[in-house]
C-alpha cells in the first residue's frame, strides 16, 4: 500500500491523517497517511529514510518547509515563487518533486465562500511564509491592488518588491493604510497567541471579507475583533486546510478529491457543528 505522511514538529495535532483517509475512501484509492515529527535538526535524514523505504509522498508543515524547499531534486514554479514547499511527490522517475499547495488552497477556499478576488482591493497581513506563499495565487485573480502590511515594514517592502512583477502589489504601514477594501486576510499567527494585528477598527465596513488563516474550535481573536466593528463575512483558514490537502492529493494521485463532506467531517471531528 503507498504510503504518505506530514513532517512536522509539532505535528500531533494534525488533522492532514484525517482528511487524506477520507479523501482516500471518497476516491478509492489505497493509501495510508501518517505522522512523523523528527527533531528539528533530524529532518533532512528522517524525509530521506521515508522515501528510501518505499514513501510515495509527503506534506510538510511548520517548521520544515523552508528546509524542504533545499532538500528536494526540483521545484515547481509555485513553490520557487513561495520560496517553501509543502508537499513533496516522488516521480516514476525517481526524482523528489517540490510543490506549494498552500496559496491555491486559500484562493479556493475563498471562491468557495462567494469572495470575488477580481479587481477587488486586498489587505494581506503579514510578511512571513504564509503571506509568501499566497501572493502569487491571489495577483493570479487579477485584483485592482493587493497591499501588504507588516509590524516589520523593511519585510513588506521587500515581498512587495519580489512579487511586483505578477501584478499591482505595494507595501504600507499599518498607519498609511487607508480604505475601503475588499478582503482582509490575515496570515499572521498572532491568532494562535489571542493577539491582534494593529489594525484600525475603522477600515472595518459591514461589505468587507476577513479570512484568517488560523482556525479553531472557535472564532480566532481576529475575526471576533471584526464581527465586533461590523463586518459580516467572516472566514476562518479550516476550508483553506482541506483545500490545500485536496490540491496535494491531486499532485500525488492524479484524482481530484471533492472537498465539501470532507469540511464539514472535518468540522464535526473538531466540534466546531
Amino acid at each position: 500500500m503507498d504510503r504518505y505522511l506530514v513532517f512536522g514538529h509539532p505535528v500531533r495535532h494534525s488533522k492532514s491523517p484525517f482528511i487524506h483517509t477520507l479523501f482516500a475512501r471518497q476516491t478509492q484509492q489505497e493509501l495510508e497517511y501518517g505522522l512523523a515529527e523528527p527533531a528539528v535538526d533530524e529532518f533532512a535524514q528522517a524525509l530521506r529514510t521515508f522515501f528510501a523505504q518505499g514513501g510515495k509522498g509527503c506534506n510538510v508543515t511548520v517548521p520544515f518547509k523552508e528546509q524542504a524547499f533545499t532538500l528536494v531534486d526540483r521545484l515547481s514554479p509555485r513553490a520557487k515563487r513561495a520560496g517553501a514547499v509543502n508537499t513533496i511527490k516522488l516521480t516514476d522517475d525517481g526524482v523528489l518533486l517540490g510543490d506549494n499547495t498552500d496559496g491555491a488552497g486559500l484562493v479556493a477556499d475563498l471562491k468557495s465562500h462567494g469572495v470575488t478576488l477580481g479587481d477587488s482591493r486586498i489587505l494581506l497581513l503579514g510578511a512571513g511564509g504564509a503571506a509568501r506563499g499566497a501572493l502569487a495565487p491571489l495577483l493570479a485573480e487579477l485584483p485592482s491592488e493587493l497591499v501588504i502590511a507588516n509590524r516589520t515594514h523593511t519585510k513588506a517592502q521587500q515581498l512587495a518588491a519580489e512579487f511586483c512583477d505578477l501584478g499591482p502589489v505595494t507595501a504600507q504601514t499599518y498607519e498609511q493604510l487607508a480604505g475601503p477594501f475588499d478582503l482582509v486576510i490575515n496570515s499572521t499567527s498572532a491568532s494562535l497567541q489571542g493577539e491582534l494585528p494593529p489594525l484600525a477598527p475603522a477600515l472595518i465596513h459591514t461589505d468587507i471579507a476577513i479570512y484568517d488563516m488560523m482556525y479553531g474550535a472557535s472564532d480566532t481573536a481576529f475575526i471576533s475583533w471584526a464581527k465586533q466593528h461590523g463586518a459580516r463575512q467572516t472566514m476562518d483558514g479550516l476550508g483553506m486546510l482541506v483545500e490545500q490537502a485536496a490540491e496535494a492529493f491531486t499532485v500525488w494521485r492524479g484524482i481530484r478529491p471533492g472537498t465539501k463532506q470532507v469540511l464539514r467531517e472535518l468540522k464535526r471531528n473538531l466540534g466546531v457543528i
